[in-house]
């Protein structure tokens, strides 16, 4: 990132989600518009980020499932957090995996990206076994997450943030980056990166926030730039662990925005969130999980009409 040029970070007060809905550009001349510095590209999010993700397809006519999980089970000082966890996520798809409290939603999001090794069963990314994977070696393959507290590297701005996410950086060898026959491929690199890096800004609409420490960032910012970092390391899926928790509604309604026009460019999502009406009224396919199981797996009319998630919801028994 040496060769990023970026003027002084003010270290402020947090940064208000109103700040980022002011900010907002105003028609679809200003869309097109570079920053201040110059930096932005004016291509669009598919032309920066590549057309589409690029996914093998079914045969006849099937949906291909990019993501696939086998016979998970994690155990925790002799209690069971994931007993037999089984569903795949078919490309191109929004399924929401739900469940009350100590479900083991978070817990299996951690099994499949590498967080923790399971201690039986196995998941596929893509037709290859990642189970035991470390979870850069899984993201590497393009199996991306975000957390339910965003993991941003607060004294660091949030260009510094996004400038660190894109794989296969040249400039990450000593070597390359102070040899003189190999610096101009890292300078060249950087400059494609920063590009690509403002066009992902822009669509996220925190471009204005690029010289802001992370640090300051309100919550519902910090959970847009996580997502918008993890889209930055060219993933097929984005297993997002509650995007929407802490974010006021202006901003959720934004999240959810960016997420429906990812989708629709071929991203696939996995989402955990706790606001049943929101998965409802997004996806198309939802995973309920109780007592570390897979209770249910449907549409979301299946859902709302199944006995058995009514009861696990309400306490009762199942």
């Amino acid at each position: 990132m040496s060769e990023t040029d970026e003027s002084a970070p003010s270290a402020s007060t947090p940064v208000d989600d109103a700040a980022t809905d002011d900010a907002q550009t105003d028609g679809d001349d200003a869309a097109g518009e570079a920053p201040a510095d110059g930096s932005a590209s004016e291509t669009g999010l598919n032309e920066a980020m590549g057309s589409e993700a690029d996914f093998p397809s079914g045969s006849d006519g099937e949906r291909y499932a990019p993501l696939e999980v086998e016979g998970l089970r994690k155990e925790f000082g002799g209690i069971v957090a994931v007993d037999d966890v089984s569903f795949d996520v078919e490309e191109g798809t929004l399924t929401g995996l739900i469940g009350p409290n100590g479900a083991g939603k978070s817990t299996t999001f951690n099994l499949i990206t590498g967080m923790l090794n399971p201690d039986e069963g196995a998941v596929r990314f893509n037709g290859e076994d990642v189970t035991g994977l470390q979870p850069h070696e899984v993201a590497n393959r393009g199996l991306a997450r975000t957390f339910q507290i965003a993991r941003e590297l607060e004294e660091m701005t949030v260009l510094e943030n996004m400038m660190l996410a894109p794989k296969g950086q040249v400039g990450e060898s000593l070597w390359r980056s102070i040899m003189p026959m190999t610096r101009g491929a890292v300078r060249e690199q950087e400059t494609e990166q920063l590009e690509r890096v403002w066009e992902v800004l822009d669509f996220f609409e925190i471009d204005h926030l690029a010289q802001e420490y992370a640090g300051n960032l309100s919550g519902g910012q910090r959970k847009l730039l996580e997502m918008a970092r993890a889209l930055l390391t060219d993933p097929d899926v984005l297993l997002l662990d509650e995007p929407f928790a802490g974010v006021n509604p202006s901003l959720e309604k934004r999240l959810l925005e960016h997420v429906h026009e990812l989708r629709e460019q071929g991203y696939t999502f996995l989402i955990v969130e706790h606001d049943m009406d929101l998965i409802m009224n997004n996806c198309e396919r939802v995973i309920v999980m109780h007592q570390g199981r897979i209770l249910k797996d449907g549409t979301p009319t299946e859902i709302k009409e199944s006995e058995e998630v009514i009861e696990a919801y309400l306490g009762g028994e199942v």
